[in-house]
């Protein structure tokens, strides 16, 4: 009987863990991804420093 009484006490709290896992996937679940939403930028093409930085400093070593 004291069983009993304990595994309903702890059920509320099981199941409030249990949804706190569920949750998210549920939630991936109804997302829907496609290539109809592409975030674009404008990129600045890198114009090289760093690597001649690099190799002038690797010289001078």
């Amino acid at each position: 009987m004291k069983t009993t009484i304990d595994t309903l006490r702890l059920l509320p709290k099981a199941l409030i863990v249990a949804s706190l896992f569920i949750a998210p996937l549920m939630a991936m679940e109804t997302v829907r991804a496609g290539d109809e939403h592409i975030l674009e930028g404008t990129y600045k093409k890198s114009s090289g420093a760093g690597l001649v930085l690099m190799v002038s400093l690797q010289r001078a070593r």
